[in-house]
């Protein structure tokens, strides 16, 4: 006699088995655009470490969710990245307020596709990831998703909890304000790498007359060691006392050629070891910044390149 057994052990035997095959369609589509989440992530914390947190609860919880009922699963991935990124950047803010000297966004070993793609090379360079550091959390989450994804109005609104009008205002707002300091002249890749070469060699040589005339009247290095080694407190201003201080390090230091966030920058190596990552911004021929990443806790990426995508 048929008493429902055999059918309700063919569902309970079913069941396990839609749940693995959710599982993999989660896990095929979150390794689809994990590169491009992660860029997201690091686009708006300007920290790698902060941004593979993201990812991790990005990942815990996009597996609750049913792949099979998401209509647009690149755009549902952004929205909850961004999400978690909003709480990180807020957290962040609070960091930085007692964080020791300048701080810089965390340099990563950049893929060569990287520095071709323009756009995408402009908005992870250092001195773009300055620049969004001065807009509100929220200002820079619609500016990322907008200038940089190409999101919509309506895709936005639902990542950053405002309406669309709204946020086409806010994207407004963020626009002329990133125009207002943003690089004056960008130079083009070749200009900017011949530059980088020009500044590595005058610097090796010792060459002071050759450094001056590289670097801008109003050049400004940075220095990060994060209060955990010796940096700079302040900014350095000004080309005399740039080319001064780089020349007190110079002798005892050995610089490699590399590409950091999509740019042209320079390895400093002190016995063999990563000692800071110097990142160099180029304005009509000219170095108009230097980034000198020396705390300890920001080289961690930098055994490995790291693919950005758009």
């Amino acid at each position: 006699m048929d008493d429902g057994t055999t059918g309700d052990g063919a569902k309970d035997a079913s069941e396990p088995a839609a749940r693995g095959e959710r599982d993999d369609s989660a896990t095929r589509a979150f390794v689809a655009h994990r590169n491009l989440l992660f860029t997201v992530a690091y686009e708006m914390l300007g920290s790698a470490a902060d941004a593979e947190d993201v990812l991790q609860e990005t990942w815990l919880r996009w597996v609750g969710v049913d792949p099979g009922t998401v209509r647009n699963q690149r755009a549902y991935l952004v929205r909850i990245t961004t999400r978690q990124a909003l709480s990180h950047l807020r957290t962040l803010g609070r960091r930085k307020e007692t964080y020791v000297g300048p701080w810089l966004p965390e340099p990563l070993l950049t893929t060569p596709d990287v520095a071709e793609d323009v756009e995408l090379a402009d908005s992870v360079s250092m001195a773009m990831l300055l620049v969004l550091e001065t807009l509100t959390p929220t200002e820079r989450a619609v500016f990322v998703l907008r200038e940089v994804f190409g999101l919509g109005y309506g895709e936005i609104a639902g990542a950053v909890d405002r309406s669309p009008a709204a946020v086409r205002q806010i994207a407004h707002r963020a626009r002329a304000h990133v125009a207002a300091r943003r690089p004056r002249g960008v130079a083009s890749a070749a200009e900017t790498r011949r530059t980088v070469e020009a500044f590595q060699r005058a610097v090796e040589t010792g060459d002071l007359r050759r450094l001056l005339d590289i670097l801008a009247p109003d050049v400004v290095l940075l220095t990060d060691g994060g209060g955990v080694v010796p940096a700079a407190p302040a900014p350095v201003v000004g080309a005399a006392r740039v080319a001064r201080v780089l020349g007190r390090i110079a002798a005892a230091m050995s610089l490699e050629p590399t590409q950091v966030n999509g740019d042209p920058a320079l390895l400093v190596r002190l016995g063999g070891q990563i000692d800071t990552v110097l990142a160099v911004r180029v304005d009509d021929g000219l170095v108009t910044g230097l980034y000198a990443v020396r705390n300890p806790e920001k080289l961690s990426q930098l055994g490995r390149e790291t693919a950005l995508r758009r």
